[in-house]
């Protein structure tokens, strides 16, 4: 896939009536020749750029990282805490509120014991691989800077992958290097890289998608 293959697929989207809202791009890969069932796809990618939507990080802290969460993240929630979310309506209120988590590291057994059938059911539970999973003396401005510019791809149910991956009033450039960054990170995922690759596609919230 090149650069203007993607200009050519925006153009085309162009095209459409505009919305009385600014819709968000979706780009879509669709697949092939393996089961999802057997080998099951789920990464993450940081965007090169914003993807235009407000990325909500919560964190689990003692008092030592409360005060670098505090300034940077949107949700504080301290370990006297807890026993307040024994109430799993208030941790899955918790779960849709927050897109990330972010854990410090020993307090981990407690979380995954309050939190963790909501949160694990939903795929929200803090992540290792993701660097969310942190020291009591950690500096949290990088992670959550990261994290507000990271999408989740995941197979699940479906044989495609699809991200939420910019919004049609953000420069054009940044849209396509955000679609570049994506698929060449899902190359990497598949098993037979090109060869699991049915075809990609653009699409506005509103709108049919247009093959890249």
């Amino acid at each position: 896939m090149e650069k203007q293959d993607i200009q050519k697929a925006i153009a085309e989207l162009k095209k459409q009536p505009k919305k009385k809202f600014t819709q968000s791009y979706d780009f879509v890969i669709n697949l092939k020749n393996f089961s999802t069932k057997t080998t099951p796809i789920d990464f993450f990618v940081a965007l090169p750029h914003t993807k235009g939507k407000a990325v909500r990080v919560a964190v689990f802290a003692d008092q030592q990282l409360a005060e670098s969460a505090q300034k940077n993240c949107d949700v504080v929630i301290k370990e006297g805490d807890f026993p307040s979310y024994a109430d799993k309506k208030k941790v899955r209120k918790l779960s849709e509120d927050c897109d990330y988590f972010i854990a410090q590291v020993n307090l981990m057994p407690k979380i995954a014991s309050t939190f963790g059938k909501v949160l694990g059911t939903k795929g929200k539970m803090p992540n290792p691989k993701l660097g969310c999973v942190v020291p009591a003396t950690a500096n949290l401005e990088p992670l959550v800077k990261k994290l507000r510019s990271t999408v989740r791809l995941a197979t699940k149910k479906g044989t495609n992958l699809q991200c939420l991956i910019g919004k049609e009033d953000q420069p054009e450039e940044q849209v396509i290097e955000n679609i570049l960054a994506v698929y060449h990170a899902a190359l990497k995922q598949l098993p037979q890289e090109l060869q699991n690759i049915k075809n990609c596609a653009l699409k506005l919230s509103m709108s049919k998608p247009v093959k890249i």
